[in-house]
């Protein structure tokens, strides 16, 4: 079973950047594709990027394209979403997830991170 815990939140004007970090445990994560979601007050939680850990293949939610990065370290055990030019909309808690490839669902969840951009 892996666990994930997620941190980097926090509180950016419009336009700013933000970290958040995904530390992965409890097994090795080859063979798994590590993904952000997020989840913003009345709404569904939507993909927001995904990476698979052997390959380094990505995907991207359309209106993050070009804005935020998607990256892991196979050393640390950790994946990484860059978020550069934040937007008010960008606003909603953030969770890490992790899946084996070929499933659909992810079955491994954070316990997410808030973040909040300011107009």
């Amino acid at each position: 079973q892996v666990q994930l815990v997620e941190s980097g939140g926090g509180l950016v004007q419009a336009g700013g950047s933000l970290r958040l970090s995904c530390a992965a445990s409890g097994r090795t994560l080859s063979g798994y594709k590590m993904a952000w979601f997020r989840q913003a007050p009345g709404k569904e939680r939507q993909f927001v990027a995904g990476i698979v850990w052997s390959g380094d293949s990505t995907s991207y939610l359309n209106s993050v394209k070009g804005r935020f990065t998607i990256s892991r370290d196979t050393a640390k055990n950790t994946v990484y979403l860059q978020m550069n030019s934040l937007k008010p909309e960008d606003t909603a808690v953030y969770y890490c997830a992790a899946a084996l490839v070929g499933r659909q669902e992810y079955d491994a969840w954070g316990q997410g991170t808030q973040v909040t951009v300011s107009s």
